[in-house]
C-alpha cells in the first residue's frame, strides 16, 4: 500500500559504479552486487533519474552560468569541463540516453529489476523542454510567444529561437526563469496531445513517472503565470493525461512533484502520489515545528495515504546537513508515517554535500555504517501491515510543548505501534497511557530505538509506558493485542 522508493541519480551512479568496478558501467551492466542492495533494503520502486537525452544547450549554459559554477566549486572545490553536464530537466527528447546504454540498456535494467520484484520509475517533465527539442522547428506554436514589445521589457524572459521571434523561458512564476529550457503552452490542444503522446512512450518502458512540478501545470496556475500571452487553457491536462496512460497500462503510478497546497487538488485530479512539502518543511526546520507537524500529520486519513513523504532528494539539501543531530529520529519518524517513503541516494549513509543536477563528478564523504544499519531495519519495520495499512492518531504525552518530544499511535485491528521522538538536546522522561498497552509485559512488546537500548528500560504498569529518552532519540513499540482497538 505505502510503496519504499529509492531514487537514483543515474548518471553519477552509472560514473561511481565504473570508478568502483574498474571497467565502464552502463544500465545493462549493472553488476549483480547493486541488485543484492534493492532487494536487501526492500525497495519497490527505483527511480531513475536523469535518463533522458541530455540538451547541448543545457550543458553549455551551465558551463557558463556564473551562479552555478559557484555551487560547482562548493561541492568540489575544482571543477574540470568534463564534470558538468545538462540539467536532466532540460529535455530536448524522451529517448534514453545513449551514453547510458540507450533503450535496449533500460529494457535489460527494467527485466533485472522485475526479477527481484522491483518496478522503475522515470521522470516527465510537464511544464517544459529544452532549448533544442526535437518539436520546436515545426511546432513553434507548442510554446509560449512572447512579441518583440514583450521582449524589449524583459529580454531575461525569453529565447529568440529565429531572427526577431521569441518564445518564454520555462518558470516558475516565483524564482527567475529556466533559461535553458521552454515552457509549453497548455492553451494550445496540440501541446496537450504531443505531452501524452510523450507520457504514452515513458510508461512503455517503466511503471512509474515523477512528475516534475506537476502543479504548474494545472489550468488555475497556468491562467494565472501565462494567459496573457497565451491565451486562456481550457480543460485540465492531468485528467485526461492519467486516464489515458492508465487506460494503457493499469497500475501504472503516478508521484506529483506538489508545492504550495496543491496536494489535494492533484490528488483529486487522479494522482496516486503527491510529494509530502509540509512534512520535510516542518521536521527538518531547527527547531522541528512540532505543533505543525502534530497537526499536519492528523489531516483527513484519505489524504494521508496519497502523500509522499521524504527527508532530502535532489532538490533539497543533504537530511544528515539539514537535521543534524536529530537526523536519526527524523529518519525514524520518516518511516513510520503513513503514505510512500522517498529515499534519496547516500542519504542511507549520511553523505552531507548536496550534488548540483549539472554535475556528473561527486565529492567523497565517509560511510556511517550505524545510520545505514538503522535505516535497514525501519525498511523491515515498514513493510510490518501496522505501517502498510494502520492508521494513526497523536498520543497525549506529559511532556510540555515546548520540550520537542511528541508521539503517535499507528494501529490496524489487532497490531499497535507505538513512535516517540525527542527533537531536543536534553533528555526527558514521558508517560502516556492507552487501552492497547493493557496487561502487556516486555515479552509482549519489541522495541526498536535509534540509540543502544533494552526494551527492559521502558517501564510499563497498566495503560501507562514510562520511558527517559535520551537527547535526539526516537524509539518505536510495537505489539499485538487480542482486542479491538478503541481510540
Amino acid at each position: 500500500m505505502f510503496p519504499l522508493v529509492y531514487e537514483i541519480n543515474t548518471r553519477v551512479w552509472l560514473k561511481n559504479l565504473t570508478k568502483k568496478y574498474g571497467t565502464e558501467v552502463t544500465l545493462g551492466f549493472v553488476p549483480d552486487e547493486e541488485f543484492l542492495f534493492f532487494t536487501e533494503c526492500g525497495f519497490d520502486y527505483v527511480w531513475l533519474m536523469g535518463v533522458w537525452q541530455p540538451s547541448r544547450y543545457s550543458k553549455a549554459i551551465a558551463t557558463a552560468h556564473p551562479c552555478l559554477r559557484t555551487t560547482f566549486l562548493q561541492h568540489l572545490g575544482s571543477v574540470d569541463p568534463d564534470d558538468i553536464v545538462s540539467s536532466p530537466y532540460s529535455i530536448p527528447s524522451y529517448t534514453v540516453n545513449r551514453d547510458l546504454g540507450g533503450e535496449d540498456e533500460l529494457r535489460m535494467f527494467r527485466e533485472r529489476l522485475k526479477q527481484a520484484g522491483i518496478k522503475l520509475m522515470l521522470d516527465f517533465v510537464p511544464n517544459h523542454l529544452a532549448l533544442d527539442n526535437e518539436w520546436l522547428p515545426g511546432h513553434p506554436e507548442y510554446f509560449i510567444p512572447v512579441s518583440c514589445d514583450e521582449q524589449c521589457h524583459d529580454p531575461e524572459s525569453c529565447f529568440e529561437y529565429a531572427e526577431g521571434k521569441y518564445l518564454a523561458y520555462g518558470k516558475d512564476p516565483y524564482f527567475p526563469a529556466w533559461t535553458d529550457t521552454l515552457q509549453l503552452n497548455y492553451a494550445n490542444p496540440g501541446t496537450h496531445e504531443m505531452m501524452i503522446d510523450n507520457l504514452l512512450t515513458i510508461s512503455s518502458q517503466c511503471d512509474a513517472v515523477r512528475c516534475d512540478v506537476a502543479m504548474l501545470v494545472l489550468k488555475s496556475v497556468f491562467n494565472t503565470t501565462w494567459s496573457n500571452l497565451s491565451g486562456p487553457m481550457h480543460d485540465e491536462f492531468w485528467t485526461k493525461a492519467i486516464r489515458v496512460v492508465k487506460e494503457c497500462h493499469p497500475g501504472f503510478l503516478f508521484i506529483a512533484e506538489s508545492y504550495w497546497n496543491k496536494e489535494w487538488e492533484l490528488q483529486q485530479l487522479g494522482f496516486d502520489f503527491t510529494y509530502d512539502k509540509p512534512f520535510y518543511d516542518y521536521i527538518t526546520h531547527v527547531p522541528a515545528n512540532i505543533e505543525k507537524l502534530m497537526g499536519h500529520m492528523q489531516a483527513q486519513w484519505h489524504y494521508q495515504k496519497h502523500l509522499c513523504r521524504f527527508l532530502e532528494n535532489h532538490d533539497e539539501p543533504r537530511a544528515a546537513a539539514k537535521t543534524g543531530l536529530n537526523n536519526s529520529a527524523a529518519a525514524l519518524v520518516l518511516m513510520t508515517s503513513p503514505g510512500m517513503h522517498l529515499i534519496h541516494q547516500d542519504q542511507m549513509d549520511g553523505y552531507k554535500k548536496k550534488i548540483p543536477v549539472q554535475l556528473i563528478r561527486q565529492a567523497e564523504e565517509t560511510d556511517h555504517p550505524e545510520l545505514a544499519g538503522l535505516y535497514r531495519s525501519l525498511f523491515m519495520l515498514q513493510k510490518q501491515r501496522v505501517f502498510q495499512e494502520g492508521h494513526i492518531e497523536w498520543l497525549h504525552l506529559n511532556a510540555p510543548s515546548s520540550s520537542h518530544c511528541f508521539g503517535y499511535h499507528r494501529f490496524t485491528e489487532k497490531e499497535h505501534a507505538f513512535v516517540i521522538a525527542n527533537f531536543s538536546v536534553t533528555g526527558i522522561e514521558i508517560a502516556f497511557s492507552h487501552p492497547a498497552l493493557l496487561l502487556l509485559s516486555h515479552e509482549d512488546i519489541d522495541l526498536l530505538s535509534t540509540m543502544e537500548r533494552d526494551k527492559t528500560s521502558i517501564h510499563m504498569a497498566g495503560e501507562t509506558m514510562q520511558v527517559r529518552l535520551a537527547p535526539h532519540e526516537g524509539i518505536v513499540i510495537t505489539c499485538r493485542t487480542e482486542s479491538t482497538h478503541q481510540s
